[in-house]
């Protein structure tokens, strides 16, 4: 992986020893990359795979977390979002024609990332859009992780009235030459962490949402705005493919799914009836949650935890060290 410095990583709160760097992956996207390797003895590399709109630095503290617990740690940039290259001319507009780009972006995150630079066993984290494009991935054969988180995983939208219009609707215009405008009514190009915290969907958290707020106001190019047709026309299709009560127990990559009780923005029922049919894995709803779970409430985050080091690395792997517990001294001397 190349490695250069971004001007806009912060050092006051990226945790030491990052290394930035850009791969690239099929139809010319450049893909930014962060990768940090633990010191001394490794658990293992988690992949962390954020969802729609996200970035790298939204991830600082999970990054720090991993860390602690003897991870390897890489987080990218999808394709249209963050730091890397944008599929449609404004930049504001995290535009794709179909989710299997995604999937060529997570190829790339392998090859040129992953193994070059970390650790096996390879895990992931996963969230949203990110949990919904690995959940495809390994429905089909294509997951090479060992096993995997997914946080309120795009199953399908929230509360959405004339599901079947929409998506009928969203097709309508794609075929018409439409695909790279903004969806009517979803904001346009104003990034949603530019809007107050008072009602927003995504954390109860102030000072968490305020982090996030401040990493777009400190570097607006890394924000977009509100999905193009050809971006929901592509998760509506995805969506779809999740409704076959067979999908999901097909999946034969070990999975846990952590849904979030108060999500208004993916459906929480949905998710709950996907994951009953997990091969293997688990399913856990943290009943305060809204819909970005590892940008909650402490008492939140810590249940989050609780799951995720009860299912990662694994029975059968060396068990990490927890965040403030000790190595054991060595047996020599």
């Amino acid at each position: 992986m190349a490695i250069s410095v971004e001007r806009f990583e912060d050092p006051g709160l990226c945790p030491p020893g990052a290394r930035f760097g850009r791969i690239r992956a099929g139809e010319g996207a450049v893909l930014r990359v962060a990768v940090w390797r633990a010191e001394g003895d490794c658990a293992g590399t988690v992949a962390v795979l954020p969802g729609r709109a996200e970035f790298i630095e939204k991830y600082y503290e999970v990054v720090a977390e991993l860390l602690a617990r003897d991870f390897d740690v890489a987080v990218m940039d999808w394709r249209g979002q963050g730091g890397s290259s944008r599929q449609a001319g404004n930049p504001a507009k995290g535009h794709v024609g179909h989710f299997s780009a995604y999937r060529a972006d997570l190829e790339a995150l392998r090859a040129q990332a992953l193994e070059p630079c970390l650790r096996k066993p390879y895990y992931a984290l996963a969230h949203s859009m990110g949990g919904a494009i690995l959940l495809d991935a390994a429905h089909d054969g294509a997951c090479w992780f060992e096993r995997f988180v997914a946080t309120a995983p795009m199953i399908d939208l929230c509360r959405l009235r004339y599901a079947r219009g929409l998506r009928e609707l969203a097709r309508s215009l794609c075929l018409s030459g439409l695909s790279t405008a903004f969806a009517p009514g979803a904001g346009g190009a104003k990034p949603y962490l530019r809007k107050p915290f008072a009602g927003n969907l995504l954390t109860s958290d102030p000072a968490r949402y305020a982090r996030m707020a401040a990493c777009v106001a400190q570097t607006p190019e890394i924000a977009i705005g509100a999905p193009t047709i050809g971006w929901v026309d592509a998760a509506f299709q995805l969506m779809r493919r999740f409704e076959d009560p067979e999908f999901s127990a097909r999946i034969a990559t070990p999975a846990l799914i952590v849904a979030a009780g108060e999500d208004r923005v993916v459906d929480t029922p949905a998710i709950e009836a996907f994951a009953r049919r997990l091969k293997a894995g688990g399913f856990v709803t943290l009943p305060h949650a809204r819909h970005e779970i590892l940008m909650e409430r402490d008492a939140v985050r810590s249940q989050f935890w609780a799951a995720f080091d009860a299912f990662i690395p694994g029975p059968d792997a060396p068990r990490p060290r927890m965040e403030g517990e000790r190595k054991a001294p060595s047996d020599s001397g």
